[in-house]
């Protein structure tokens, strides 16, 4: 499931998390919320925003031994 959440902390600051998104699709799907917010200040990726759609990550690799 896609989801936006947007917290507002107790000192105003407002901060956009983005889930089941993968790649650059989370940009663009939140980027209404930053129109309407102003400039953003910083921005943290996460390691779905370099996976590409539909890919799959392996966890572990075969090791020789």
């Amino acid at each position: 499931m896609k989801e936006i959440i947007v917290d507002v902390s107790d000192e105003g600051e407002i901060r956009i998390e983005t889930k089941g998104f993968s790649g650059k699709s989370c940009i663009t799907e939140s980027q209404f919320i930053k129109d309407l917010l102003g400039k953003e200040t910083e921005k943290q990726l996460t390691p779905t925003y370099w996976q590409k759609a539909g890919a799959t990550i392996k966890k572990y690799l075969p090791l020789c031994g």
